[in-house]
């Protein structure tokens, strides 16, 4: 009997090609923030950018959450999943932040990458999911990958580096947290909250530091800018790209952040990354990329 060809498998791979397009133009953006961010930090301190980028952030997913009809204070911002979210999120932004002012752009955007590695350990050590010897040894193998960038107790070690390394921390609290958010809190309820506590975050670490606030000329303005804009656009594009696509076709493009990070490296702030944290960024991405492909399977395989 003939059968009627399907149109899913067409539909489904448009879709994807979609989705992995809006998720490299995300990883666009956010590359471009982290270049803007390492801009500001030559004439402004750590502290006031995050308070300030936080400030932007908050105004814009506040407004947002108003047109959905939500509201921002709300008794959601008590939760205790909520609060330890924020807590990652604000740990993760003022460590990456401080770490792109005092380090290079490319080693810092390189230790990033071990954020979906470091979603695994904290599932498997505080979340009870169980993992296979294949995905302990992509984890032994990514975090040899950081070893190789940040070489503590060589020459051209960046004690700043570490920073960078306490930011994955930081962001995989924020993300290990999300997977336990209840369905019925608002994604732009948040984002906004997530921006908000950088205010007051940012102002204690400047007052910590001893920064000095000063409004920022034309060059710091134009810096602002670009890095709350892109930042907005980047998250609104990784939305999009969620949607659109299957998740274990559009992940593996968040690692052309990378790629975008080392172009901007090299052509703006004339950084030449030596082999070996070449070497420790591609460990890093195939022992990553290896995980999340195993992690996919095996959901495929449980449903």
């Amino acid at each position: 009997m003939a059968t009627t060809p399907s149109i899913a498998a067409p539909r489904a791979d448009r879709g994807n090609l979609r989705a992995a397009g809006w998720m490299t133009g995300a990883m666009a953006m956010f590359a471009i923030e982290d270049a803007a961010i390492k801009f500001l930090g030559a004439g402004i301190g750590p502290g006031q950018i995050v308070a300030v980028i936080g400030a932007c952030g908050l105004a814009v997913f506040w407004m947002l959450l108003v047109r959905q009809g939500g509201r921002l204070l709300t008794r959601d911002l008590l939760r205790p999943v909520v609060v330890l979210r924020n807590m990652g999120e604000l740990l993760g932004t003022l460590c990456f932040v401080s770490a792109l002012s005092l380090s290079d752009l490319a080693s810092a955007s390189a230790i990033l990458q071990a954020l979906p590695l470091a979603l695994v350990l904290g599932a498997a050590l505080f979340l009870g999911e169980r993992v296979g010897w294949r995905r302990w040894a992509a984890i032994l193998a990514g975090f040899a990958g950081v070893l190789l960038i940040v070489r503590p107790g060589a020459a051209g070690f960046q004690p700043a580096s570490l920073l960078a390394l306490i930011a994955v921390a930081g962001l995989a609290l924020r993300d290990l947290a999300t997977r336990r958010m209840p369905r019925a809190v608002r994604s732009h309820l948040l984002s906004a909250s997530a921006y908000g506590v950088m205010v007051p975050g940012g102002l204690v670490l400047a007052a910590a530091q001893g920064e000095r606030f000063a409004l920022p000329d034309g060059a710091g303005a134009a810096g602002f800018a670009v890095a709350a804009l892109s930042g907005v656009l980047g998250y609104a594009m990784m939305v999009r790209a969620t949607r659109a696509g299957e998740a274990s076709a559009v992940a593996p493009f968040r690692y052309t952040r990378l790629l975008f990070a080392l172009t901007l490296a090299v052509a703006v702030f004339a950084e030449r990354p030596d082999p070996l944290t070449l070497a420790g960024a591609g460990v890093i991405v195939g022992a990553g990329g290896f995980a999340m492909w195993r992690e996919f399977r095996r959901a495929r395989g449980r449903a």
